[in-house]
């Protein structure tokens, strides 16, 4: 009789148990929430580009967790639920990173997905992540094809398109030469973004300076490395100005190989991208070069409470000043919470993703330099203000820096909502409100 009571309260203690190790289980998960970043962390991209990314993540994410952000994000978490993030190599074929995909949600079980530098990879992960029901957040890849090729109820892209980039580098030039320039070339990678940058700045172009004429149109491989021919055709080129949306290390190929062959004291060069090399290359870095950050980023950046401490803890961090591609990062990191916390303050628990996704829509917010207002595609596509200026490498502090700089507003470089970026460039960007 004592054994078999006792055998019977060793049972009741371990059903106790198991029911206590169950609830401790759920309560971790409901406390937990698992984020899959994607980025370069390898290959040419990598280091000017992807790695940025993947830091600013990584110090965001940190921040976040610790509740140590300036405010309005001071609180912890998302809604509370701690961040366990797991990072994936972007590097790979488009089928890979399909395939990276669907494990991050099947295998580790993400509640949710922000990366994708490559606009190639945007266009290939974005139908899956609505197959799969996952709150996926692009957070660098610019061309203009995702929202206006398909409608998405689970994807979201804080970061404005190339059109903005292409539009503000055009209206830049223009501030600057006005009618004095008759010609110009493109020298744009072989692929979606190249291909949307240039046919964009054209566009623009062709609204701003009707009269200036191409000169040349030059589409290398993307990730080609060599651009001997590429440079050999420019410099025999008639045109005053050379437009890249280059990046990466394909950018910095180019300025290296140009420079030996003395291509930028002839012509004068608008990087779309340009901000996100200025530090690793210098002062190899061609004075007079017009710099563009996809964004008012980096040395772009207004000043704000958010900013100066992003940028300082960014620089104590990893040694570099963030550039765009960390901005971009952050803000996409930003707009996830501001919408987790939005939907998790409604529901006055954890969110579901159709929650989350639903207090995205149409959200505006704060990045670390300027302010996203998700007012196009549904409410699923950021659009913000953008700035230019020009390379001036300063001797005296032996450091890089952009001068000249002008602001466009967030209604004078996107297209309004339910227009297609090449219908409104192609209608001579009616509506753009520029003052």
């Amino acid at each position: 009789m004592g054994r078999n009571r006792l055998k019977s309260l060793s049972h009741i203690l371990g059903a106790g148990a198991a029911l206590s190790l169950a609830l401790s289980t759920t309560v971790s998960a409901q406390d937990t929430v698992r984020v899959g970043i994607v980025s370069f962390l390898t290959g040419p991209a990598a280091v000017p580009f992807g790695v940025p990314g993947r830091n600013a993540a990584e110090l965001l994410i940190d921040a976040i967790n610790n509740g140590s952000l300036p405010a309005p994000y001071n609180s912890k978490g998302l809604g509370g639920a701690t961040i366990e993030a797991r990072y994936v190599d972007e590097a790979g074929s488009v089928a890979n990173q399909v395939t990276e995909y669907r494990n991050l949600v099947q295998r580790d079980g993400v509640n949710a997905v922000v990366g994708y530098v490559s606009s190639g990879n945007c266009l290939a992960v974005a139908p899956v992540a609505e197959e799969m029901k996952t709150l996926t957040v692009l957070y660098d890849c610019g061309t203009p094809r995702i929202f206006e090729e398909r409608d998405y109820t689970y994807v979201f892209r804080v970061t404005p398109t190339a059109t903005m980039d292409s539009v503000g580098a055009a209206r830049y030039v223009m501030d600057k030469k006005g009618s004095d320039l008759k010609n110009f070339s493109g020298l744009n990678q072989n692929y979606a973004w190249g291909q949307d940058s240039w046919r964009d700045f054209v566009l623009a172009m062709k609204s701003l300076a009707p009269n200036a004429t191409i000169d040349r149109e030059l589409f290398p491989k993307f990730l080609a490395g060599e651009y001997g021919a590429e440079i050999t055709s420019l410099l025999t080129s008639q045109a005053e100005l050379i437009h890249t949306s280059f990046y990466g290390g394909d950018l910095e190929s180019f300025v290296a190989q140009a420079t030996g062959r003395g291509l930028f004291s002839r012509k004068t060069m608008i990087m779309s991208c340009g901000e996100s090399a200025m530090f690793r290359l210098g002062n190899r870095m061609p004075d007079g070069t017009i710099i563009g950050g996809r964004g008012p980023h980096g040395v772009l950046a207004r000043e704000s409470e958010l900013n100066t401490w992003f940028q300082k803890a960014y620089t104590e961090r990893y040694g570099t000043p963030p550039t765009y591609p960390s901005y971009h990062m952050a803000q996409s990191i930003l707009g996830l919470k501001s919408a987790w916390d939005k939907a998790a303050a409604a529901k006055g628990g954890k969110p579901t993703t159709e929650e989350v996704a639903k207090a995205f829509e149409g959200l505006e917010f704060d990045g670390p330099s300027t302010r996203i207002s998700m007012a196009r595609a549904k409410g699923h596509q950021g659009i913000s203000e953008t700035a230019y200026g020009t390379f001036k490498f300063n001797k005296e502090k032996n450091q890089p820096e952009v001068v000249d700089i002008v602001r466009y507003p967030a209604e004078c470089v996107n297209p309004p909502d339910g227009v297609t970026s090449q219908e409104w460039l192609e209608g001579g960007m009616k509506g753009a409100k520029c003052d």
